[in-house]
């Protein structure tokens, strides 16, 4: 340590004196080492020393690392003019160290530039030594190439930003000067030699090169042979004998002289389409061969070979490429395994009724090409074996070499539940048949045992099954069978196993039932079943609605998604229907096929649609809008009927008032008018004497009557009788119609003849009134013989609003002249005479008045006679408008 500090002395002294000899331009201050290269993780030591000045001692020094001070602690005084500092290395890249000087003196202040100076710090990564190489020398044409390639593993350097390069040397040992090549990568070529040199000793090795220095790696020292890499195996040729269906002859040519390297061989052989090799062992071709059998294949299949080779000495050279592929096939065998039997049963047509589908596999060592399966069934009831049939095959030589075995129908059947049925089968190839092989099916009632559990999972891309097998049964193997997207397979498992995987091919989004069937010494038993999918997605369609509608209601009804178009499991159904801007939701089970949505708003239009949801996610049906009724079913029928039975009701209301009250109906509606052909006026005649009405008590008031003798009514209509025609045509008009098809309540009101003189008065009073006047005779009608007893002739008058009749209208044509008499006659409200003053005819006498009774009949005769009868009703109380 010490020399190495006054060597250091020596070299700053050296320095200065240098500088010194300069002249005018130098530093006071000088740092020894100059741009140093350093090892990241070490530590650095500099000086700096003063020289040519006394205005600064040590003591008046300080470092800075780039812009930061170092600590005095730091610090190594090493005389008066020299200081020392050391610091760690610890980040890469490039960095400046400065020596300074404090401001002691005016001097130091006016040369500020004279008292500082820096050096340069490279700093780096040291390499690592080159590892792993390795060295190849190839075969061009006949012959090794003289150009060697040789590899080395990447050197671990933590540098960035310091460059390195290595330099790949070689020679051959004791005899040359080895010759390098520089490269930048972790591989070179070199080419020393005109010819490779067989047989001789090389030396290679390997440098690494920084600012730090080199770093070798291990010297190689191997034979020539080390380093050989030949060519595969040429002409490659596979022979087949069909005396040996179980072997392959392979034949081969060497790919370079013995003289230059002796070779071994490896041979691989696989079936066409397998990715499992099988490798020959190194002791069986480890002499120099050029031809080998390959035995134990399986007969007739087709086989992959490749064989490569290497230097014989051991640990020495490459092994050569695989040779390119030979393919060829065995000869065929007799099958030597039995054909794969199965059953499918499903239910048939007929009540109690099975139907038995008879398949089968290719035997798994069929050995050759099957051409034929011999099939025999055998009834269980009267043991007796039916007939061997044979079932033909017709397969290509593609197929039968195919890995994938092909399924063959046999037979169908029918069978009643009660019925047993076995059958053996036997497959035939070019060369003889297979073993036989046997299945039974059991009647129903008496089918073996099933599974107690069954699990189906979905796991690493692969059906995973576990099943727990029947308590106290002898099961001699199980069959898993699987159905999906139309097709159905199977495989077999032995009696010891309790979980597998499907090994067939199973497809993404497709529901698969899978079964489980022990079989009991060839004995089909039950089956277990459950459904699963490989993986699960989104369903390819969701249901399409259909509704039916009502006034608050709307049924809706949907199919199921087909089995093949869900991709999954059905989690649920969600009904989506939306009114303007509500939007409601209602989720149901997988399985429910319809639904009824309540408390709907009438004459509203919805739209509606399902989605249907699996784990994977959910899909939207199609959009149905339907619009709900302003009634709900049946309502308006309802209205129709109550409104029908209303009116029936009413009409019958109206026919019973009618029959109970036809009387006053009638009086209302059509009054009673007199037939005036059966009117006493215009047939009237004092021969025919009349009945005299004798008023009673309480009778109408406007009644008058007027007695007259024989005579006088004689001479009356006889000079009055021929100016009796009646005047119909006056009266058949609307304005003086009876009320009969007109408007008798509006009639004019008329004055009767009796009151001519004095119907001034009544009119004024009783505007509204016809008058009505008769003559009542004492002798009857015309044409009646007169009684033998005379009587009184009367005129009687009513007022009624009732219009009169033609004759009764014109009663002044009737007396005329003769009966003018009867006008000077006052109106009285009631009047009578005694029959026998017939001298006084002339001269009336007042009556006292007296109503009649409504309704009653004027029958009471008077002075003993029979009282003469009116020819009309009196009219009570007036005629009442209809």
């Amino acid at each position: 340590m010490m020399s190495a500090r006054v060597f250091q002395l020596l070299v700053l002294a050296c320095l200065a004196a240098a500088l010194h000899a300069g002249g005018e331009n130098y530093n006071h201050l000088v740092i020894t080492p100059q741009s140093p290269v350093l090892e990241i993780g070490t530590n650095f030591t500099a000086t700096c020393m003063i020289i040519n000045t006394s205005e600064a001692t040590a003591d008046d020094l300080f470092w800075n690392l780039s812009t930061t001070t170092i600590p005095k602690e730091q610090y190594t005084k090493i005389n008066r003019s020299a200081l020392n500092v050391t610091i760690t290395v610890t980040s890469e890249g490039f960095e400046w160290l400065f020596c300074l000087c404090k401001k002691v003196s005016p001097y130091v202040v006016l040369n500020d530039g004279k008292f500082i100076h820096g050096i340069h710090l490279i700093k780096v990564y040291r390499l690592k030594k080159p590892e792993n190489l390795s060295c190849i020398a190839v075969q061009e044409k006949t012959y090794i190439s003289p150009c060697i390639s040789c590899t080395w593993g990447a050197v671990e350097s933590q540098s960035t930003t310091g460059p390195h390069i290595f330099y790949l040397f070689m020679s051959r040992l004791w005899i040359e000067k080895a010759t390098s090549k520089n490269s930048s990568k972790n591989s070179a070529q070199v080419c020393p030699f005109d010819v490779f040199p067989n047989h001789m000793t090389l030396e290679i090795w390997v440098e690494a090169q920084n600012q730090l220095g080199p770093v070798e790696s291990d010297h190689l020292k191997e034979d020539a042979g080390f380093f050989i890499k030949t060519n595969p195996p040429s002409d490659v040729k596979i022979f087949s004998e069909k005396s040996f269906p179980t072997s392959l002859l392979i034949n081969w040519t060497q790919p370079i002289a013995k003289q230059y390297v002796r070779l071994t061989y490896e041979i691989r052989f696989c079936p066409i389409g397998s990715q499992n090799w099988t490798y020959v062992p190194l002791e069986d071709t480890a002499k120099d061969i050029q031809s080998f059998r390959l035995q134990t294949l399986q007969p007739y299949t087709e086989y992959v070979i490749q064989v490569r080779c290497k230097n014989a000495r051991e640990g020495h050279g490459y092994w050569s490429n695989w040779s390119t592929r030979t393919t060829k096939r065995t000869p065929e065998d007799r099958p030597t395994s039995k054909p794969d039997l199965w059953m499918i049963v499903t239910k048939g047509d007929g009540m109690n009724e099975r139907q038995v589908q008879f398949v089968c596999k290719d035997p798994v060592f069929a050995n050759g090409r099957i051409t034929s399966f011999d099939m025999k069934i055998q009834a269980q009831k009267d043991k007796v074996m039916n007939e061997s049939k044979s079932i033909p095959v017709n397969r290509s030589e593609a197929d039968s070499s195919s890995s994938q075995r092909h399924i063959t129908v046999l037979e169908q059947i029918h069978l009643t539940d009660r019925e047993t049925v076995k059958v053996h089968v036997t497959a035939f190839n070019s060369v003889g048949k297979s073993p036989e092989a046997s299945l039974g099916l059991r009647e129903k009632a008496y089918a073996f045992a099933q599974m107690e559990e069954l699990k189906v999972v979905s796991r690493e891309g692969q059906l995973w099954l576990e099943w727990k097998p029947p308590s106290n049964a002898h099961v001699s193997e199980y069959v898993v069978e699987w159905v999906g997207d139309g097709q159905v397979d199977w495989q077999r498992e032995n009696r010891n196993t309790r979980h597998t995987v499907i090994k067939g091919n199973i497809m993404k989004f497709v529901c698969y039932s899978v079964s489980v069937y022990p079989i009991y010494s060839g004995w089909i038993g039950k089956p277990t079943s459950a459904e699963a999918y490989l993986e699960q997605g989104i369903p390819l369609e969701a249901p399409s609605v259909n509704c039916k509608q009502g006034r608050n209601e709307a049924k809706l009804v949907w199919e199921e998604v087909p089995r093949h178009r869900r991709q999954g499991f059905i989690t649920n159904y969600t009904i989506i229907y939306t009114s303007g801007t509500e939007k409601h939701m209602i989720p149901v089970s997988s399985n429910t096929t319809s639904y009824t949505l309540t408390s709907l708003y009438s004459n509203t239009k919805y739209d509606i649609w399902i989605k249907a949801s699996t784990v994977k996610g959910s899909r939207d049906g199609t959009r149905h809008s339907f619009t709900t009724l302003r009634y709900a079913s049946g309502e308006i029928e309802v209205i129709v009927v109550g409104v029908s039975f209303g009116f029936l009701f009413l009409f019958l209301v109206i026919v019973l008032l009618c029959f109970y009250k036809m009387d006053v109906l009638k009086e209302n509606c059509w009054p009673q008018i007199p037939n005036p052909g059966e009117s006493t006026i215009g047939n009237w005649s004092p021969d025919c004497p009349l009945k005299a009405e004798t008023p009673k008590e309480n009778c109408l008031s406007g009644i008058s009557v007027l007695d007259m003798d024989g005579y006088d009514r004689k001479s009356m209509f006889e000079e009055d009788k021929g100016d009796l025609p009646l005047k119909k045509d006056k009266y058949q008009s609307g304005e003086h119609s009876s009320g009969i098809g007109g408007s008798s309540c509006m009639s004019s009101p008329r004055q009767s003849v009796s009151d001519s003189d004095e119907g001034g008065d009544i009119a004024d009073t009783t505007a509204s009134t016809v008058q009505y006047s008769s003559v009542v005779a004492s002798n009857g009608y015309k044409g009646q013989n007169p009684s033998s007893h005379p009587q009184q002739a009367m005129f009687s008058r009513s007022e009624s609003t009732q219009p009169l009749l033609d004759s009764e209208e014109n009663s002044d044509m009737l007396v005329q002249e003769g009966s003018r008499q009867s006008q000077r006659f006052l109106r009285q409200p009631c009047f009578t005479r005694s029959a026998g003053n017939q001298d006084s005819a002339k001269v009336l006498e007042p009556l006292d008045f007296c109503p009649l009774e409504e309704d009653s009949e004027q029958t009471t005769p008077t002075d003993g006679q029979s009282a003469p009868g009116s020819s009309y009703m009196p009219q009570l109380g007036g005629y009442r408008p209809q």
